[in-house]
């Protein structure tokens, strides 16, 4: 991924960003290229996963070099928004968007006590914030073992992260609060990753 100097952020920062999204697009070129969306969770120098015992996917998976993408927040930016085309007229159209690109080496865990795990820890993460979380052990055991059946999980050992915080971060201060102020009446979540990226600034 190309990533302009001032768009370039840390790998605290494109934590956040995976935390917040929750979901990545796994791709490998092992077996031939593949990519799959699924749920994830960043811990420490791994990332934990599954995908669907159909999905042939996983095949190639072990022992394999893979990218995870993971995209936060995105959207339009109008010519119009910056206040320096009103004077010069040297401006286009553009997309801003965070990004994360995570490489590393994926390890199929295909045992009942692996897979579970990893779904539980999903599960926790997700249900956290709600007022009555629901749990793996909620759902009678044998469905669940049954659904365990129909997974795989996937663990990536992180090597190599590159965060992209694109939110016209190269322009002018006037420019960046013309954005600002655009994203925040039509694009609010939008505008509020803009926020976070500005404070990093």
């Amino acid at each position: 991924m190309y990533v302009a100097a001032p768009d370039r952020a840390g790998e605290a920062r494109a934590r956040d960003i995976v935390a917040a999204a929750s979901i990545g697009t796994l791709f490998s070129a092992a077996g031939g290229l593949d990519a799959t969306t699924l749920p994830v969770l960043w811990d420490g120098d791994l990332v934990i996963a599954h995908l669907a015992r159909a999905n042939r996917h996983w095949r190639a998976l072990d022992g394999a070099d893979v990218l995870l993408v993971v995209t936060g927040p995105d959207a339009y930016v109008s010519p119009s928004w910056y206040p320096s085309k009103d004077e010069h007229g040297r401006a286009v159209p553009t997309w801003n968007y965070s990004e994360v690109h995570i490489r590393g080496t994926a390890r199929i865990l295909d045992d009942p006590a692996a897979t579970r795990g990893i779904v539980e820890r999903l599960t926790r993460r997700h249900e956290a914030s709600r007022p009555a979380p629901w749990s793996v052990d909620d759902a009678p055991a044998g469905y669940i073992e049954q659904q365990l059946k129909a997974i795989v999980g996937v663990q990536i050992a992180v090597r190599e992260v590159t965060a992209k915080q694109k939110w016209s971060r190269g322009r002018a201060a006037r420019d960046i609060d013309g954005v600002q102020s655009a994203l925040d009446g039509v694009a609010p979540a939008a505008a509020e990753e803009m926020r976070r990226t500005r404070a990093d600034m």
